[in-house]
């Protein structure tokens, strides 16, 4: 039995792969390697450079190495691109998506664990956030995730599908081996780092004016080694014939984007200058994850809950690799 992952190469898919791995499981990758990244994974994983899209080739993977069950972390990601590119978000994430879905199903794969966002809520009516909140999403990128959940629920009742789609708040941190590597960087704690470590020259905070303590927005941080064992306890439970599941994974806890920037500066023993810019339209003030449902469900508790933690790690990985992953 082999677990299929695809995104693999990518941040939080390359932590999946290791957990996963030391565990004993046998994995499979298949990526396009377009913004994920060879060096991430080791080389012993059997690795199919190519579109998830691809039924060709997907069906050769599941019957080459027996694959029982799918992790799909290959999404786009980018929420501004979304806005300025829509066609490519639901045509990448809900068209690809979709016909990943409809080839294992036709080989008998019906385990799938499905990498979701925050984004599918929109703007909170209420936080801290529970899985029963409204979902309206501000942008393409969260509707292309919200429609491929819509899509398994679907396909649990008429296929006989089982899933648990896995609402990530802010994902953060590293391991020894992996940490956030993209191109564009977008992302706060990295770009908060390449900032202390002069490679940036600042930071650009956008709204001052949000109804928050210090007026910056608020995120849930969960860090990705977090993230990775929640996959782990997503795919044990559909082993052991649980019922389909959406769940958030965060802390339950949230920080500021200046106590973020404090947070930096006291990790790395380095001034991090930053300028306030307008605040971008739909940003909300907000986004915190009510976690208790995944407990629940999974017996899943992240590990990393304090700010500093999840940074010592992200600080040590970039000073390992201040270029990211080397070339290949």
């Amino acid at each position: 039995m082999a677990i299929l992952v695809t995104g693999g190469g990518g941040y939080i898919g390359s932590v999946t792969v290791e957990l996963l791995r030391s565990q004993g499981e046998e994995v499979v990758v298949l990526d396009d390697l377009k913004r994920g990244h060879r060096q991430a994974l080791d080389s012993s994983v059997p690795l199919y450079q190519g579109d998830v899209g691809d039924a060709a080739l997907v069906a050769r993977i599941v019957s080459e190495h027996r694959i029982e069950e799918c992790i799909h972390f290959a999404a786009l990601a980018y929420v501004g691109e979304s806005v300025e590119n829509p066609a490519l978000y639901f045509a990448n994430n809900v068209g690809q998506g979709l016909s990943l879905l409809s080839s294992l199903l036709a080989h008998g794969v019906r385990r799938f664990v499905f990498s979701s966002t925050c984004a599918t809520y929109g703007e909170p009516h209420a936080v801290p956030i529970g899985e029963e909140h409204a979902q309206q999403p501000t942008n393409p990128y969260g509707w292309s995730k919200l429609l491929l959940e819509r899509a398994l629920d679907s396909y649990r009742a008429a296929y006989g599908l089982t899933f648990v789609a896995l609402r990530y708040f802010n994902a953060a941190g590293a391991t020894e081996r992996h940490g956030e590597h993209h191109d564009p960087e977008t992302h706060l704690i990295p770009l908060a780092l390449r900032t202390a470590a002069g490679a940036l020259p600042s930071l650009s905070v956008f709204g001052s004016d949000f109804e928050t303590p210090d007026g910056s927005a608020v995120r849930d941080y969960i860090h990705v080694e977090d993230l990775a064992a929640a996959h782990l306890l997503a795919l044990q439970h559909l082993r052991n014939r649980g019922v389909s599941q959406f769940l958030n994974l965060g802390t339950g806890r949230g920080y500021s984007v200046l106590e973020v920037i404090e947070t930096v500066r006291r990790v790395t023993s380095s001034p991090v200058s930053f300028e306030m810019k307008s605040r971008r339209p739909g940003d909300p003030g907000r986004l915190i994850a009510l976690p208790d449902k995944a407990g629940q469900v999974l017996g899943w508790r992240p590990r990393y809950s304090n700010l500093g933690d999840i940074v010592e790690t992200a600080w040590r990985w970039h000073r390992k690799f201040p270029r990211g992953y080397p070339p290949a």
